[in-house]
């Protein structure tokens, strides 16, 4: 059976951010705060830690995330979510909104990305209120 491949919001980077929102609206704090702590939906916590329950079950292969909406902008935010291989190409993060040039993927996740659009701006909506 063929995976569905799913087509992507278009979105442009301009320098080192997505300025403006993938599905064309900011995304809700509440769900993102949610998704960043899940451990099946984004994975967030596998490598990063924050001002977050349960410390024990944080990352330490990644940048700490407390603080990094007073470090970075919403768009900046966003554009290391969507694909933080154009950035820095040897990052061991994953890209959660880019299908083409996945690597060892499973058949039931190929032509799909890690997270929705959606998804993706509820995530930078929470991350942006994290400023210390």
């Amino acid at each position: 059976m063929m995976p569905v491949v799913m087509s992507l919001l278009p979105y442009t980077v301009a320098g080192d951010a997505i300025p403006l929102p993938l599905t064309g609206q900011r995304g809700d704090a509440a769900r993102g705060q949610s998704l960043v702590m899940s451990r099946q939906a984004s994975l967030c916590l596998l490598c990063h830690q924050g001002p977050f329950p349960e410390p024990h079950a944080q990352g330490t292969l990644a940048p700490d995330l407390r603080g990094v909406g007073g470090r970075l902008s919403e768009g900046q935010i966003r554009l290391r979510i969507v694909d933080m291989k154009r950035l820095n190409p040897s990052t061991i993060m994953p890209a959660y909104y880019r299908i083409a040039d996945h690597a060892r993927v499973g058949e039931a996740w190929r032509g799909k990305p890690v997270l929705e659009a959606q998804a993706i701006e509820d995530i930078v909506a929470f991350l942006t209120t994290l400023k210390e």
